[in-house]
């Protein structure tokens, strides 16, 4: 997990007197996101709520564990998606509270339903079709920050994480993110990568972008099956990904994989200047 501190996105300890917590503070996708914890949940969730009314937030999320998500639930929060195998082996609850009507309603949810439903008509398979031979594709390195965050650039006018930002990429892959990369004459035109949790051994497949004029050639399959290689050999079994829920392509890629769908997350993330539902897929990899 990524501790700098950056204008649209800050992740730090909060502690008070019977509980400490892992807190993203997204002010791009006005939430706030805790990825770790312990101690007094009571307290816990009165300081969340204090922290995003202060910082004008409307949702707040919590991946929550097992022996807890119930009492989040009588806390007014609500059950969005689960991670398989998350904890070392036990699963994550994305538990949601929202802290306005506009925020929790999404007009665009039958409408993502009936993609799902496409989707699942959809064969798995683990083949991946070859690049054409002007193409090569690599393991990405700290040389290669700006011509990622160039691609981000070019691809996400927003997007929750400041992956246009050369120093953030820098730092991602210093304290362990995967990024693989697809080239055409010496430029990168498809990335992906996987932002790795040691601690609880999972990683979250992210990140992805293609340019516009290559989104034919299906690289983002070819991508993710390189990074869940890459993520075995470094014993990270668990993988999951969040998906923009309008989108066909990447959610046909992951069901394709095998991954399984998981819920949905309301209104999640900003993505290219607007709020998008973001659907949860799982794959224990192996």
């Amino acid at each position: 997990m990524i501790k700098k501190i950056y204008l649209s996105y800050i992740t730090q300890w909060e502690k008070g007197q019977s509980y400490s917590m892992q807190v993203c503070y997204d002010f791009v996708s006005e939430r706030l996101r805790v990825d770790d914890y312990q101690g007094n949940m009571e307290e816990m969730v009165s300081m969340l709520k204090k922290l995003s009314k202060k910082s004008s937030f409307s949702k707040i999320i919590v991946k929550s564990r097992v022996e807890d998500w119930r009492f989040l639930l009588s806390k007014g929060f609500f059950l969005e998606g689960v991670i398989d195998n998350y904890f070392k082996g036990q699963n994550a609850y994305f538990m949601a509270y929202y802290l306005s009507d506009k925020r929790r309603t999404s007009r665009e949810w039958k409408k993502e339903d009936e993609l799902i439903e496409k989707v699942y008509e959809l064969p798995t398979s683990s083949s991946v079709d070859p690049l054409p031979t002007e193409y090569t594709i690599r393991l990405a390195n700290v040389e290669d920050a700006s011509a990622l965050a160039s691609l981000y650039n070019q691809v996400f006018s927003s997007y929750p994480t400041p992956i246009n930002d050369e120093m953030y990429i820098q730092t991602a892959i210093r304290e362990g993110s995967i990024f693989y990369v697809v080239e055409w004459d010496r430029s990168i035109v498809s990335a992906a990568s996987a932002e790795v949790n040691t601690t609880y051994l999972n990683a979250e497949i992210t990140d992805c972008a293609t340019l516009p004029g290559y989104r034919s050639y299906g690289f983002m399959k070819l991508l993710i099956s390189k990074l869940e290689k890459e993520l075995v050999k470094r014993k990270i079994f668990c993988s999951y990904s969040l998906a923009r829920a309008g989108s066909y392509g990447i959610n046909a890629c992951l069901k394709k994989l095998d991954y399984k769908y998981n819920g949905r997350l309301t209104n999640n993330c900003s993505i290219s200047d607007k709020y998008e539902n973001m659907n949860v897929w799982v794959k224990k990899l192996i």
